[in-house]
């Protein structure tokens, strides 16, 4: 059964890049193709969860990498898998047609396939590789109308925001090999000082930076420019829950540090207190579900941070289905009525209610009301939060109260009838049309969002807590909790109804995402810029003029050897050669070739000799 852990993300990794090489040429079978291979892919995920094979392999030098399937990810891979699948068949229908199904699907099975990797990594090493490769498939996606210039500047945004928080990963791997000669991401909390720390700083940012946390949430906002399929896929199961993810699955190595902990569950805190405000203050649609993300992704940081394992995993699960829903329903009506606006988004539940009650459904579940899903799952980090910190618990308890303010006021929106001034399109031919594969993802979903509240309810929550493998620590949701929780979300439905025909005029910060951008583009985007010309300028004018002073400096040498110090060697040499020649001539004199000569020349020699014996002696 080990070959399940390969074949679980190869199988839509390997389908994507074939549809990706096949173009155009695919497009008629991709939907069906794709559907299919998200099918077997879910099949093999709830097998894997039952199984929870290993497979590992050496690389780098005896380093070991491969997939474990342990609890956490059990629970990660059919959830990843089932809302692939509802999402491709909602893609099936709403793709318009004329656009390149090949290349989109492909894209949608490698992202789905890189998530599958990161949830079942039991490594850096497979992780960093799938990390990357779901970044570049959400800058492709994001990007997919790529002829509209506004759609891809906002794809480079997000990918640029996201590489940034994802450089932390590098370190952590480098630290990692440091301080336990390891790329295993089960002990590196036993990592010497001060490798642990820069570990867990690595992680962290890139952590936040994956599941847009402040202060790099910004860019979840860009992401809206691509097709709602993509939407619901990356906000809900996917790449922005696995910094989430991330966090709870190496929580040990942030309570070991004695910082990280606290330093996560007040940026998810924030987070959720933060954006939820921004939520608030949408009047678009899909920025209002993109904002309440950062929020509900803020709840399993916190839960990360404080160590409510159990509930961080059950908030993340819930989230998925009503984010998946709420974002399809969403994208349905877009392909409808042309529109994501709010106020000309007013009767559109009306319009078409099989679609409007499945998303009040998503919207009551996100709003925290009883006995919905997140209502439970919600409380199950806040009593946790509770037992640790006061001051912790009031933010993370306003955000929860802002949540039911935000998706209250999405829900409200759709129903509201639509003003009498309102001019009214109904006729227009081929606007109207919602198809029967949009539709039936949508009572899945909202059947999960119901009902999934019941597996966090404090008679069962100890079965999670087995399944996680989370310490007793984690009290679990009390029925006080549970019961102020649900009349507070309650309230909080009953003032937003009585205030719904109030004028109400948000900060200009607030809907356009506290300025997180334009911030980040004058402190960090600008000076790097500033400093990239710099480095250019010193490149090109001192790094270059020392390589051209020294070749030209070289020439005048070459120029000065030649003419002042050539002529006097040339002289030199021409004369020793001269000399030589010379007594070559000398040499040969004597050899005449005539016997008689050759004696008297050795009579002349012994003469001599013997001159030169007399006067040694």
């Amino acid at each position: 059964m080990n070959v399940l852990a390969w074949l679980l993300p190869g199988l839509p990794t390997a389908s994507g890049g074939l549809l990706l090489l096949a173009r155009r040429r695919a497009d008629r079978l991709a939907s069906a193709v794709a559907i299919a291979i998200a099918t077997i892919t879910l099949s093999i995920a709830v097998l894997v969860a039952v199984t929870r094979p290993e497979v590992f392999t050496v690389v780098f030098d005896r380093l070991r990498a491969g997939l474990a399937v342990d609890g956490l990810s059990a629970v990660m891979v059919v959830t990843v898998a089932a809302v692939s699948l509802a999402v491709l068949v909602f893609a099936a229908g709403d793709l318009p047609q004329g656009e390149a199904r090949s290349r989109f699907f492909g894209l949608m099975l490698i992202f789905t396939g890189a998530m599958l990797i990161t949830v079942t990594a039991a490594d850096l090493a497979l992780l960093l590789m799938a990390w990357e490769v779901m970044g570049a498939m959400s800058y492709a996606l994001i990007g997919f109308w790529w002829r509209d210039t506004e759609r891809v500047r906002s794809a480079n945004v997000a990918f640029m925001t996201t590489r940034a928080g994802d450089m932390g990963l590098y370190l952590a791997a480098g630290c990692a090999i440091a301080g336990t000669r390891s790329l295993h991401l089960a002990g590196l909390e036993t990592a010497g000082r001060p490798w642990r720390d820069l570990i867990a700083a690595g992680i962290v940012a890139a952590a936040l930076g994956k599941s847009a946390q402040l202060p790099f949430s910004f860019w979840l906002s860009r992401a809206m420019a691509g097709p709602s399929p993509v939407s619901a896929l990356l906000h809900s199961a996917t790449m922005v829950a696995a910094g989430a993810y991330l966090l709870l699955r190496l929580q040990p190595l942030l309570a070991a540090t004695g910082w990280a902990a606290h330093l996560v569950a007040w940026a998810g805190a924030l987070t959720a207190l933060l954006l939820g405000a921004v939520a608030l203050a949408q009047r678009d649609l899909k920025q209002l579900l993109a904002a309440s993300t950062c929020a509900q992704i803020g709840f399993m940081v916190l839960a990360a941070g404080t160590g409510a394992m159990a509930g961080g995993t059950a908030q993340l699960v819930a989230h998925a289905a009503v984010k998946s829903l709420l974002f399809l329903a969403a994208g349905a009506w877009l392909t409808a009525l042309g529109t994501k606006d709010l106020i000309e988004l007013h009767g559109a539940a009306r319009r078409y209610p099989f679609v409007g009650v499945t998303f009040t459904i998503g919207g009551l579940a996100l709003a925290g009301l009883p006995p919905l899903s997140l209502w439970v799952t919600k409380d199950s980090i806040l009593a946790t939060v509770a037992q640790g910190s006061v001051p912790l618990y009031v933010v993370s308890l306003g955000a929860a109260l802002l949540a039911s303010a935000y998706a209250v006021k999405a829900v409200m929106a759709v129903w509201q009838p639509v003003d009498a001034g309102t001019r009214d399109d109904s006729e227009q031919p081929g606007t109207r049309h919602i198809g029967l594969l949009q539709r039936v993802p949508l009572p899945v979903l909202a059947l999960v969002s119901a009902t999934f509240g019941a597996v966090g309810i404090p008679t069962v929550f100890s079965s999670w807590k087995r399944l996680l493998g989370a310490g007793g620590a984690e009290p679990g949701p009390g029925v006080a909790e549970l019961v102020l929780s649900g009349v507070l979300a309650i309230a909080v439905m009953l003032v937003m109804v009585v205030l719904r025909h109030q004028p109400v005029k948000a900060a200009a910060p607030l809907v356009s995402w506290l300025q997180l951008e334009r911030v980040a583009v004058v402190v960090v985007w600008r000076p790097l810029l500033v400093l990239a010309r710099s480095l250019a300028r010193f490149d090109d004018y001192v790094i270059d003029g020392v390589v051209r002073s020294v070749s030209r400096t070289g020439t005048k040498a070459a120029r000065l050897a030649a003419s002042r110090l050539e002529v006097p060697v040339d002289g030199f040499v021409h004369g020793v050669g001269s000399s030589v020649a010379g007594l070559g001539r000398l040499a040969r004199r004597p050899q005449t070739g005539q016997v008689h000569t050759y004696f008297a020349q050795a009579a002349v020699f012994l003469v001599l000799l013997a001159v030169v014996i007399a006067l040694v002696r």
